[in-house]
């Protein structure tokens, strides 16, 4: 039963080949910018509550993670990667909310790796210990004000990262990268994204992007931003010709004029008993599957083998297959297990689930 579920899977992944017209051997695919402008934009994501009749409570053993990373074809593997699934036990005294509560970042660097190694190093006192990050909930003061200090702080956090490398002598005006951090606590996730990482939830097997792409050739409210201050954009879709993304922390050398900004979209969703897990992941994985693509594969995995762990190196794997150019870094975390079908059980979809669609957006 178990082999026929393994052959399967194996039957999907030459299926996502197929997918981009090529063969195995020479996989390659890209992605139009009229797909990803549905996905990439939308108007307000600076506190965007969603709310489901069924929330789940979380308890501190009930979510599970693996990461997997691979320099790809560059020169230096210039992304870092955080995974805490247990932030009270990591923090220790300092953690006082009485909440199950873990923590997640993934720094995508450029022009070096010096200003992701700093942002990771010093994430623990930049988005906890040093920031305003309230320790419990305020005595009288309900969830939604208690959530809203919450991204207030890491917003608060990102901007004092940017200008401690600013600060920092040992990393150039010319290295930079990007941050996406997710902190979950109990049924509540914060997330905070300055860049083009990408976190993608799957909702009873459905994918649905829950952070936006700063780029200027797939977000329009970002081109436009940008262009209102002189900025412009060249056909690759690098501002001004230098950066293919519009949010960053560091590259101090492109701040001045303010086009650049270091300030995250920050969003709040509620988890629900449909949420088996999410993908984080750098723009390398994005660059050649789509969200449902990456979604059914790892969930395809799961089944196969309940391991966040091997979800995260199949779906590097599989982007180095499909022949993407650069770092690939991806992290699974998983929210349930109990409700996994056995892998005889499993059934898995045709290829007409992976034909480009709009896809939801919390």
């Amino acid at each position: 039963m178990i082999a026929g579920a393994e052959m399967m899977c194996d039957q999907f992944n030459l299926g996502l080949l197929k997918l981009a017209s090529v063969s195995p051997e020479s996989a390659s695919v890209s992605i139009s910018i009229s797909d990803n402008l549905a996905v990439s934009c939308y108007a307000d994501v600076k506190s965007n509550t969603v709310v489901e009749s069924t929330a789940r409570s979380m308890s501190p053993t009930s979510i599970r993670s693996g990461s997997y990373t691979d320099i790809g074809s560059r020169r230096l593997n210039e992304d870092q990667h955080i995974m805490i699934d247990d932030l009270s036990k990591h923090l220790g005294d300092a953690y006082k909310w009485g909440l199950a509560s873990s923590f997640y970042a993934l720094f995508d660097g450029h022009g070096g790796c010096e200003a992701a190694s700093y942002v990771k190093e010093h994430a623990m006192r930049l988005f906890f210990e040093g920031s305003d990050l309230p320790q419990a909930a305020p005595a009288g003061a309900s969830d939604d004000v208690f959530l809203k200090q919450v991204e207030e702080s890491h917003n608060k956090a990102f901007l004092q990262a940017d200008q401690a490398l600013a600060d920092e002598c040992s990393v150039s005006d010319y290295c930079g990268t990007t941050a996406l951090t997710v902190l979950i606590m109990g049924k509540h996730i914060i997330i905070a994204n300055a860049g083009d990482c990408r976190a993608v939830l799957c909702r009873n097997g459905s994918a649905t992007q829950i952070t936006q792409d700063h780029r200027g050739l797939t977000c329009l409210q970002e081109k436009e931003r940008c262009e209102r201050l002189g900025g412009y954009f060249d056909e690759e879709g690098y501002l001004n010709g230098q950066l293919g993304v519009t949010r960053a922390l560091g590259d101090w050398y492109m701040k001045k004029e303010k086009m650049l900004i270091a300030e995250p979209d920050v969003r709040q969703i509620v988890l629900t008993d449909n949420d088996e897990f999410m993908i984080i992941a750098c723009d390398g994985i994005w660059d050649v599957m789509t969200n449902q693509e990456a979604v059914a594969l790892v969930r395809c995995q799961l089944r196969q083998h309940n391991d966040p762990q091997r979800c995260a190196k199949e779906l590097v794997n599989q982007a180095l297959r499909l022949h993407s150019t650069d770092n690939l870094t991806a992290i699974v975390v998983c929210f349930n297990s109990h409700n996994l079908t056995p892998a005889a059980q499993t059934r898995f979809p045709n290829s007409r689930l992976f034909k480009k669609k709009p896809l939801n957006i919390v």
